[in-house]
């Protein structure tokens, strides 16, 4: 491949998509719960998907995407992976997916820029704006496609907690967990890790508080034990 990110088990090709590989993926691959069905929406690159099949042994996943590059691209890193007899990657959008439903996870690294950013592509534009996927539209179809027991797991900014707090509230799912992510020690918390599920936690509401880098810029020891399994 002529770009691409190599982890332990698998190489990630990102030339043929919009979104490249990011700490964002990374994050919600290492963090989301899984189970026996888990679908994947906007996979991109197939990078969470590949994340969730390494972890989740066994595990049947199905990766969607509405732009047809992404669907390529992650055919292709699917198909070089040791996990391609698991994973299935469809070009729709989630709006108009039907998969069966029952699914025990559901994850997403969703756009979530109001209106139109100015990108340099139309397939950048579309994997950014929101506009291609509301909240309330990833909650009510995650909502539809789930098994009675299943969980929304996604990575979103700071920012829009709120927004995505309400809109799960209005499709009936529960908060769950959630871990409040800063870049370094003292910056503000820039990224939220979120999970929602038809049913509220037995244990309870968990919050944590995490950082990726130590001030000289090393991996914290949460980060590094997280992606332990991936990074090289």
């Amino acid at each position: 491949m002529s770009e691409g990110f190599s982890f332990k088990r698998f190489t990630v090709g990102h030339e043929g998509c919009a979104m490249k590989v990011g700490t964002d993926g990374v994050l919600l691959g290492a963090w989301a719960a899984g189970g026996r069905r888990i679908l994947d929406v906007g996979t991109g690159s197939g990078l969470v998907a590949l994340m969730m099949a390494q972890r989740f042994a066994g595990a049947e996943v199905t990766a969607i995407d509405v732009e047809q590059g992404a669907c390529l691209q992650a055919q292709v890193n699917v198909a070089a992976s040791p996990f391609a007899d698991r994973i299935r990657v469809v070009e729709a959008s989630l709006q108009a997916f039907h998969g069966g439903g029952g699914y025990d996870a559901v994850v997403c690294n969703p756009p979530f820029y109001a209106g139109t950013p100015a990108c340099k592509t139309a397939a950048r534009t579309m994997a950014r704006s929101a506009e291609t996927l509301p909240a309330a539209d990833l909650f009510g179809h995650a909502a539809r496609l789930m098994a009675g027991g299943g969980v929304l797991s996604v990575v979103v900014p700071a920012a829009v907690r709120g927004a995505f707090d309400a809109e799960a509230a209005l499709a009936g799912l529960f908060p769950r967990r959630a871990c409040m992510v800063r870049t370094v020690p003292g910056k503000p918390v820039s990224r939220c890790l979120l999970e929602y599920g038809r049913r509220p936690s037995p244990a309870g509401f968990e919050e944590t508080e995490e950082c990726l880098n130590n001030a000289d810029m090393t991996r914290t020891a949460w980060y590094a034990r997280l992606t332990g399994e991936f990074y090289l």
